[in-house]
């Protein structure tokens, strides 16, 4: 059966680490015959949350920029594909900024989600505080389940993931949905 993925780049670099991974994903899910789409963030004006509790009741954000058309994206799939380069131990900005203003209409997301991360340390440890951060989302989503998780350690410069056993994870993943 054909699913729709959506994939979330939230990489600031066009083809960096985490983007060809999110961009290899999207290519075995292709192959295997699902309906792909991949939002690049830093394509989008998505801005902070401005914690001011208006969408707790309209279930509307008062801001207007992109995010109520990446939001209304992410309900219609049945897999959602997060991409982020790992800073500082934890997610990007722009990922945890996309997370955040889910808030008017988190409910309603439903599906499986997975987590790409690159980063430039090789240690399973440096990837504990993605992982909770992430799973602190999924947490959150009554409908979601948490798929997986792949990782292309020990890159850093914009083209390393080449050769990483990451690329092949990504490819494989998306092909087996």
């Amino acid at each position: 059966m054909s699913k729709k993925v959506l994939i979330v780049s939230a990489s600031p670099r066009k083809g960096g680490n985490s983007d060809t991974l999110c961009d290899e994903f999207a290519r075995g899910a292709r192959e295997a015959g699902h309906e792909v789409e991949k939002i690049f963030f830093r394509d989008h004006k998505i801005n902070y949350c401005l914690g001011c509790g208006v969408c707790n009741t309209t279930h509307k954000c008062v801001q207007k920029d992109d995010m109520a058309e990446v939001l209304d994206k992410m309900l219609a799939a049945d897999v959602l594909v997060f991409g982020t380069p790992v800073y500082f131990y934890t997610m990007d900005a722009q990922l945890k900024t996309l997370i955040d203003r889910t808030v008017p209409r988190y409910t309603e997301l439903k599906g499986k989600a997975y987590l790409i991360a690159t980063l430039a340390d090789k240690g399973e440890e440096t990837m504990i505080g993605t992982k909770a951060a992430f799973q602190g989302f999924i947490d959150c989503l009554d409908n979601v389940e948490y798929a997986g998780t792949i990782v292309g350690y020990g890159v850093w410069n914009k083209g390393e993931i080449v050769g990483n056993p990451a690329v092949e994870e990504a490819y494989e993943a998306g092909k087996n949905l």
